[in-house]
């Protein structure tokens, strides 16, 4: 399995680090991961940590490469929701501990997706996004019925609101999870919280996929200053991790 892979966090117009991102990489599988601890609710940056940890530990602990791998998906984001859930026990609902995140699980040329919440998985090819993950969120919901563009949703009065997370509540959230995508030599993988996607296009995205020998660190460093520029002086953690395939 031939890959370059990179990963960035940077602290944005706020006091703390709420993001957590690893990349996870063996002779069959890789794993990517982003969570990002929710900033009005109690130990956001705590959620995270717990949430990475778990996943993080559960695919060094699995056989590679993974048997089924949208029911390992599945398993590990639910067993880090019940870790976070306990976490937050003897708190009030309001104020126990969440996230969101999203992983990507490559293996055999190809790559699975799970996410929930506001944080992305976007795969680009030859300069485009070729898909992303649809955020769990009320103005995704409006996009999706074409009550308003992706433009409008930049401004949306609900753009920080989403509809799931791991913690909170003890029933295992709504999460999505995809069929296997086929990787070509090139194709870059990104996953994000929302402090790097929001205020970007996806033209601005796919610049991570630009061509070039051992430049996806650069890419990924200039995606990220681009956020928080566009963002400031109220930007988030902008927290990414990249995987360019090159075959295997």
């Amino acid at each position: 399995m031939q890959i370059e892979y990179a990963k960035i966090s940077a602290l944005g117009d706020r006091q703390d680090n709420q993001d957590r991102a690893a990349v996870v990489v063996s002779d069959d599988a890789a794993l990517m991961l982003v969570f990002d601890g929710m900033g009005g609710h109690s130990d956001g940056a705590r959620a995270a940590e717990t949430g990475l940890k778990i996943v993080q530990e559960l695919f060094m602990a699995a056989t590679q490469p993974i048997f089924d791998p949208q029911g390992f998906l599945y398993t590990v984001l639910a067993k880090a929701h019940d870790e976070v859930v306990g976490m937050g026990h003897d708190l009030a609902v309001d104020f126990r501990p969440r996230a969101t995140c999203a992983i990507c699980l490559i293996q055999e040329g190809g790559a699975y997706w799970a996410h929930i919440g506001d944080s992305r998985i976007y795969q680009v090819r030859n300069g485009s996004v070729l898909s992303r993950s649809r955020d769990h969120s009320h103005v995704e919901v409006l996009i999706q019925e074409g009550a308003i563009s992706e433009e409008e949703a930049q401004d949306h009065p609900m753009r920080n609101f989403v509809e799931c997370c791991i913690g909170g509540d003890a029933p295992v959230p709504d999460m999505s999870i995809t069929n296997q995508k086929i990787l070509l030599p090139g194709d870059v993988l990104l996953a994000c919280s929302d402090g790097m996607w929001s205020g970007l296009s996806d033209s601005d995205m796919a610049r991570i996929g630009v061509p070039g020998e051992n430049n996806l660190v650069e890419n990924l460093k200039a995606l990220s200053i681009k956020a928080l520029e566009v963002n400031a002086p109220y930007s988030d953690n902008t927290t990414g991790t990249a995987l360019r395939w090159l075959g295997g």
